[in-house]
């Protein structure tokens, strides 16, 4: 491979992008372990100062607060092939469309099949809230989200190690 200039989509080493603002301590724990065991480069991106545990593996990214400014960061170096870690639907939905991966930290992935069904949900849900209704917002992560969340980070990073 020394020396050739061409490069496939499966050459590009895979990254994952953490949405960290709003990504639970917990699940940043599960993504630590993950890109040390899998060697992937994990970069958080927040617009306030992180801490991640010392490794060649682990970076963060700290942008200026202001609305959607890390989701832009992340939309603007994620490649195709990237794994993006959001709860963010809209941030998910340009992931998508650059044909990288996004999974939320309760564990589901979103695809091109999923992910209009889940931005018109969530244009609903905003609609809902600005007449007055209150919707409430999402139940706290349990264990089960967390163990949802671990699974299919370790599917795809399986699947992926094999494609690579």
């Amino acid at each position: 491979m020394s020396g050739s200039h061409y490069t496939n989509r499966k050459s590009h080493n895979m990254k994952i992008w953490v949405d960290a603002d709003a990504c639970p301590v917990v699940i940043k724990g599960i993504l630590f372990k993950a890109a040390e065991r899998t060697r992937v480069q994990l970069t958080l991106v927040a617009n306030q100062p992180m801490n991640t545990p010392p490794s060649r593996f682990i970076t963060s990214i700290q942008v200026a607060s202001g609305f959607d400014v890390a989701d832009n960061e992340i939309v603007k170096r994620v490649s195709a092939g990237d794994l993006v870690i959001t709860g963010d639907i809209p941030l998910a939905a340009e992931v998508i469309e650059k044909g990288g991966h996004a999974l939320n930290p309760r564990g589901e992935l979103y695809t091109t099949n999923n992910i209009k069904e889940r931005l018109n949900m969530r244009d609903f849900m905003d609609t809902m809230r600005a007449s007055g209704i209150q919707t409430g917002g999402p139940p706290a992560l349990n264990q089960s989200d967390r163990q949802s969340f671990a699974n299919n980070l370790d599917r795809f990073l399986t699947r992926h190690a094999k494609e690579a």
